[in-house]
């Protein structure tokens, strides 16, 4: 347990002396603000918490941003060492490969966990602040994003862990990881979206589109948070497809931290292959 402490808090203070904290906050914080001043209220959600709104879009948004930011702190954890050369050093003090991916993991989920609070904390203030009728369950809502947003986060750093352990140079790691992100936010959805049009009978849209939305760990974030925004009062047009779902859109998140255990123990497994 030392040993991973000692990997997480080494991340951690790589994470603040490269200022990836203060970056991440500040695009979360940025584009958040954005959203609030701009504002993008659907019609007919007058009678809604201002602040439940403004989750509505921050939820959205945390779909693109969350995965971009969380494969960026983790592409280069195992491809960079082996560049640096010392991940050889840190596998010959008897650490194993599990420990060492652990802290790490540890590690920059604090990074992460840090920047949305704080990018989302900051926004979500304001939110509340300015709303003519922003209430109690405003602030619920955007708790409830803070800590979904961040689990998101976790599962696209064990993700980027895959990347990373799968191949030796930092270059190569980071192209992959972009690639990940490419597919797993743009690419999946107009994958369904070409399936839902092409599917003349339907058979598609009622039997399989479910299934391939909640395996899609962003997309599962979505279908959970926009199902506890429309049970906030406002309408975002999940009530008719969540009826059709496999399991109940409160249960979506599982689909997230079976993606995170799933890479965790991949990555583990790969990267045992080249301890000494």
């Amino acid at each position: 347990m030392n040993s991973i402490l000692a990997i997480a808090h080494n991340e951690i203070r790589i994470g603040t002396r490269n200022r990836w904290v203060v970056l991440a906050s500040l695009i979360l914080l940025v584009f958040a603000l954005l959203l609030v001043l701009l504002g993008s209220a659907p019609t007919g959600a007058t009678r809604t918490d201002s602040l439940t709104v403004v989750v509505a879009s921050l939820s959205t948004l945390s779909v693109y941003l969350i995965p971009l930011i969380a494969l960026l702190l983790s592409f280069d954890a195992i491809a960079g060492e082996i560049d640096r050369g010392t991940l050889q050093l840190t596998l010959a003090t008897q650490v194993s490969g599990a420990e060492i991916l652990l802290g790490k993991f540890l590690g920059h989920f604090a990074v992460l966990a840090l920047a949305v609070f704080a990018g989302y904390g900051i926004a979500g203030g304001l939110a509340f602040a300015l709303g003519q009728n922003a209430g109690f369950a405003g602030l619920a809502d955007l708790a409830r994003l803070i800590v979904t947003s961040t689990a998101l986060g976790g599962t696209f750093i064990a993700i980027g862990y895959v990347a990373s352990a799968s191949v030796r140079q930092t270059g190569t790691a980071a192209a992959l990881a972009v690639t990940i992100w490419l597919f797993a936010v743009v690419l999946y959805d107009l994958a369904l979206l070409g399936g839902l049009l092409a599917s003349t009978d339907g058979f598609f849209a009622k039997v399989l589109f479910p299934y391939f939305l909640l395996a899609n760990p962003a997309d599962a974030f979505r279908v959970f948070n926009m199902a506890a925004i429309e049970a906030s009062g406002l309408t975002t047009g999940l009530a008719a497809s969540g009826r059709e779902m496999p399991i109940a859109p409160q249960f979506a998140m599982i689909s997230p931290l079976v993606w995170m255990v799933l890479a965790f123990v991949v990555s583990t497994r790969i990267l045992k292959r080249i301890q000494p």
